[in-house]
């Protein structure tokens, strides 16, 4: 059967133009995801006419400026764009979240030259990116990473990136890419000096450039129609010109990328359990045992309000987190916890929503099931949450004495 269209949520927005894009975002959710979104998910289509429609609407660039393609939107309206979209179909607002996550090198650490020349495309012109940090040997030990680029000339120049000029060649395999194999390009972090996190600089990598391949998607358990595969660089060639920031500031760029990035884990994972509670409500109020609603009896009332609870919580905790973000204030912390906590969240209230359903939770019939499976991804990529634990206790203790 169909997905039911999760129920409108209350949202405090900033200004009318945000209220604005809310409704457009619902009306593209309704009309244009949600009603294919089971299908396509069990069929493993990856919906690519989705993200032009997206792109198309200006939805792929709303944290980014507005001289470049973007819509200039900050990150406590942008973050609630993604809950909409994840709402709907998490293939959809993830994929949002991560093609957000690959222009953000660009859009941050790039010259003015760079921005004129790719950011428009990226952010509006139908172009959808991927990010490539991990690797097969290293994903939370990320900065082991042994994707190389060497310059032409054998290594550094001392004189100026201007009067050097030349060519990077790039090495190595990419591992767990969200959009690997269909991006149009990737945001690659690759070793260009000594071993750790001091040696990797960031690129933009065209997808068509030649040498640049990927294997075929992964067999995963959720999310089956947005494709993670490795990402293969043999020998690709790009130009100085495509070196985002300075070389051997690619660590930092990656991780001030992923602090971002986790409040859009954050707010899709709150997107799937908001879609899996009305679900729940749905089915609970909908279904007669013993000659009643389902939701008369107390201890399921109560599950639903605890669902309830924490996906509030959970929403005002990356809103939290992303004005203080919109304020220009340090905002990492309230990112890991956010993620933390919201992912957490979307897969206790996902394995609740199955247990409302009974029987038909643990059928493809409905929803819930695809919601459980998804959620359990949210809990892994962009850092585990072990990770997030990590960083939390980092701001509060100090680094870890050896």
């Amino acid at each position: 059967m169909p997905d039911r269209a999760p129920q409108p949520v209350d949202r405090q927005l900033p200004t009318d133009e945000a209220r604005d894009l809310i409704s457009l975002v619902r009306d593209i959710a309704q009309h244009e995801i949600a009603p294919t979104a089971a299908e396509e998910e069990g069929a493993g289509h990856f919906p690519r006419e989705v993200f032009t429609l997206l792109s198309r609407t200006g939805l792929l660039g709303l944290p980014y400026a507005s001289e470049h393609g973007g819509a200039d939107q900050p990150y406590e309206v942008y973050l609630q764009v993604l809950e909409e979209l994840a709402a709907a179909r998490l293939t959809v607002g993830l994929g949002v979240s991560v093609h957000t996550l690959s222009s953000y090198a660009l859009a941050t650490y790039g010259t003015k030259e760079q921005r004129v020349e790719h950011l428009p495309a990226m952010l509006g012109g139908g172009l959808l990116g991927a990010y490539c940090l991990s690797e097969p040997s290293s994903g939370s030990d990320a900065a082991s990473l042994r994707t190389r680029a060497v310059r032409e000339d054998g290594g550094p120049s001392r004189v100026s990136a201007v009067e050097r000029g030349g060519d990077w060649v790039i090495t190595g395999t990419k591992a767990w890419i969200t959009h690997g194999g269909v991006a149009d390009f990737y945001t690659v972090m690759a070793r260009t000096g000594e071993e750790g996190p001091r040696g990797i600089t960031a690129f933009l990598v065209p997808a068509d450039a030649e040498g640049v391949s990927a294997a075929a998607p992964e067999k995963k358990m959720g999310m089956k129609g947005s494709p993670t595969a490795q990402v293969h660089f043999d020998g690709v060639r790009v130009p100085d010109s495509r070196r985002i920031g300075e070389e051997g500031q690619g660590f930092a760029i990656a991780l001030s990328a992923l602090d971002s990035g986790r409040l859009g884990i954050a707010a899709c994972a709150i997107g799937v359990a908001q879609a899996a509670l009305d679900e729940a409500v749905g089915y609970a109020t909908g279904r007669q045992q013993f000659g009643r609603p389902i939701a008369d009896f107390q201890g399921l009332r109560f599950m639903l309000a605890d669902m309830a609870t924490q996906i509030e919580a959970g929403r005002a905790l990356y809103l939290a987190a992303a004005r203080l973000r919109d304020a220009g204030r340090p905002f990492a912390k309230q990112a890991a916890m956010a993620k933390l906590h919201c992912t957490d969240t979307a897969m206790k209230v996902t394995i609740d929503a199955v247990q409302v359903l009974g029987g038909y939770g643990y059928t493809a019939d409905f929803p819930a099931e695809r919601y459980m499976r998804e959620a359990k991804v949210l809990q892994i990529v962009e850092g585990t949450n072990q990770i997030q634990r990590m960083v939390i206790a980092r701001h509060l203790a100090g680094p870890e004495t050896r």
